[in-house]
């Protein structure tokens, strides 16, 4: 009987998990896939991007803290909008939290950004306080997307982006950007429910 209290710990945490983790995410359409890989359509959407210097985990936390930063409230508009899962609340303009962040690097620079929520413009965004959030509009894309579990360490996601590259080889597909690294989920996870991706932009047809 001393497994239930371990067994019970797992699925509570699971369920939590799987809670915090159900928010809107980016929106596409799945056009192929093999095995775990898949070309997916993006449309366009709005991104919070800060680019920040670094090694690759010092540098999302970094972007994670100042673009969370913005959501939460450092922003012009200074309302208060009250939100579940968890509840937090501030004197200030917070917008939905979505998935996933995303993490695109060249050498020590990155640039780590948050998707929008779909019922936001350009012009019903909040501005933020800090210049380096930008406010970017993304066009529709297509990409090349392998999908993991795990704690997608720097051994896993270099081993998935070869994967990744090996499809490319023989696909013969062009790659159009640097790999980019999407987390899905919150750091208190269990490993085994998480979704990591990486994903590489291709050509429109």
């Amino acid at each position: 009987m001393l497994w239930i209290i371990p067994a019970l710990v797992i699925l509570g945490a699971a369920a939590w998990s799987q809670t915090v983790s159900n928010v809107e995410q980016a929106k596409y359409e799945v056009v192929s896939s093999q095995g775990d890989i898949e070309v997916r359509l993006y449309a366009p959407m709005i991104v919070a991007e800060a680019e920040v210097t670094g090694d690759r985990k010092l540098a999302i936390n970094k972007g994670f803290r100042i673009i969370a930063d913005y959501i939460f409230g450092n922003n012009i508009s200074k309302k208060n909008v009250a939100m579940t899962a968890p509840v937090v609340q501030q004197r200030s303009e917070k917008i939905a939290m979505t998935a996933p962040v995303t993490q695109e690097g060249n050498r020590s620079q990155w640039k780590v950004r948050f998707v929008m929520p779909a019922i936001y413009t350009m012009a019903t965004l909040p501005k933020p306080n800090n210049d380096v959030v930008k406010l970017v509009e993304m066009p529709r894309k297509r990409f090349a997307v392998i999908c993991f579990s795990g704690m997608a360490g720097e051994a896993s996601l270099k081993d998935h982006t070869e994967e990744l590259n090996n499809f490319f080889t023989g696909k013969k597909l062009n790659a159009l950007s640097q790999p980019s690294y999407a987390f899905y989920n919150p750091p208190w996870t269990l490993p085994f429910l998480r979704r990591n991706e990486v994903m590489i932009e291709i050509p429109s047809e």
